[in-house]
């Protein structure tokens, strides 16, 4: 009798074992990452944004002269201020125009008119206006910055905090997003992500299997752009029964099984 309560006992340990294995292969995120980057590997993709209609863009002009500055205005001067050149302390006066970006990719640039700035990073339009300000004579000390304000994206789905959020700065990578939206709940499917993504007048998709190291790092869906939707898909009892509690029930029906089946069985060998 001993004999087979040992063996019932390394039965179901092994078993235990094996679902805790199978269960950290479907939820540990890239993995074979420590491998693949064991010796660091160059970066291949570029995390630039590239300008969109509907964008709201500011761009600053900058120079010691701040009567040459105000014909570039769009009567939203935000600043001006102090700063430093060289080894010397220099005035220099600073306004920020605020521009909407149209359907056909263009913004009314005050004196200039129409530019076409779709398709463009931040630091190509800024060369532009900068290399155009200063070879007509405008402003010969010219500094020019732009920046994109409306960088958004929406996370959706299997996560504790879905929501569209508005970041700061011009990179912001899938991992992060999931991340700031409370990272996703246990019941969703780590190799199911989807990212829905309009550029150039189309829409594509991109899928991610998070816990595949070069699905994540090598997807062009890595470095998020402004307006991507990020989908995380629920497991198959979320999708139709809607709720963490169905699990749970399964979950519980399934170890009461195996309890009862254990239990008779001993009753049977006892007799």
């Amino acid at each position: 009798m001993k004999r087979i309560f040992r063996q019932l006992f390394l039965w179901m340990a092994a078993a235990v074992l094996m679902t805790s294995c199978i269960s950290n292969k479907k939820i540990v995120y890239l993995q074979g990452a420590k491998d693949t980057y064991a010796v660091p590997r160059e970066i291949e993709q570029a995390f630039d944004l590239y300008v969109q209609p509907d964008d709201q863009l500011a761009i600053s002009v900058a120079s010691r002269n701040a009567e040459l500055i105000q014909p570039f205005n769009n009567n939203t001067l935000i600043g001006g201020g102090t700063s430093m050149s060289g080894s010397n302390t220099a005035n220099v006066s600073s306004g920020v125009s605020y521009f909407q970006v149209d359907m056909s990719g263009n913004i009314e640039f005050p004196v200039f008119g129409t530019l076409h700035v779709g398709g463009m990073t931040t630091r190509q339009i800024s060369t532009i206006v900068q290399e155009r300000l200063v070879k007509d004579g405008y402003i010969k000390d010219a500094v020019v910055n732009t920046k994109i304000m409306s960088f958004k994206v929406t996370v959706l789905g299997d996560v504790k905090n879905p929501g569209t959020q508005t970041y700061q700065g011009e990179r912001l990578t899938l991992l992060e997003a999931l991340g700031k939206a409370g990272d996703l709940n246990n019941s969703a499917l780590r190799d199911q992500v989807l990212v829905v993504r309009e550029e150039n007048g189309k829409r594509m998709t991109y899928e991610v299997d998070l816990r595949d190291e070069e699905s994540v790092f090598l997807s062009p869906a890595y470095y998020l752009q402004q307006n991507d939707v990020v989908y995380v898909q629920p497991n198959k009892s979320q999708r139709v029964k809607g709720s963490t509690g169905y699990t749970w029930i399964s979950i519980s029906s399934t170890l009461v099984s195996i309890i009862v089946s254990v239990v008779s069985l001993l009753v049977a060998l006892t007799k």
